[in-house]
């Protein structure tokens, strides 16, 4: 059975994404909305890992190291500046669509495993990511005229 991959992907990606929200907060502290709700979003990502740490013992956990080598090539540190925070974004909203398709992957196993107590946690979280995927789009828009077009 596969489903223990994908677990193991999905749970070391939800740490990945909770340090990187972490990250970014501190990084751009000078955008009160950006510190306080990476703040949150980071709790919300270390919920969904320790909802999912029970499925990945049930499964036999297979930590593969993509999460880890995603994180690498995205963040060396975050960055300054208007672009700097937009490029900061764009990062992250990577990694939660890496999340997301996870979600939706193993939401589609659970239901042929016909594990409802899995099935259940899938559906929580993958609503979750989903607003955390729409709040980081949106705070791009609102960032990207001011980075992309106006001189610094």
């Amino acid at each position: 059975m596969h489903l223990a991959h994908y677990l193991g992907l999905l749970h070391r990606s939800q740490t990945e994404l909770a340090d990187a929200f972490r990250e970014v907060g501190r990084g751009h502290r000078d955008e009160p909305d950006v510190h306080h709700v990476c703040e949150r979003l980071a709790g919300q990502c270390d919920e969904h890992a320790r909802r999912l740490a029970p499925f990945a013992r049930r499964y036999s956990e297979k930590a593969p190291d993509e999460p880890e080598r995603l994180h690498a090539t995205l963040f060396s540190g975050t960055r300054t500046g208007g672009l700097g925070l937009l490029r900061d974004l764009h990062d992250l909203y990577l990694m939660a669509a890496e999340c997301d398709i996870s979600w939706t992957l193993i939401g589609q196993a659970a239901q042929g495993a016909r594990d409802e107590d899995l099935l259940g946690v899938v559906e929580v979280c993958e609503k979750e990511t989903a607003v955390q995927l729409l709040w980081l789009r949106t705070r791009m828009k609102q960032a990207s005229p001011q980075a992309l077009v106006v001189a610094s």
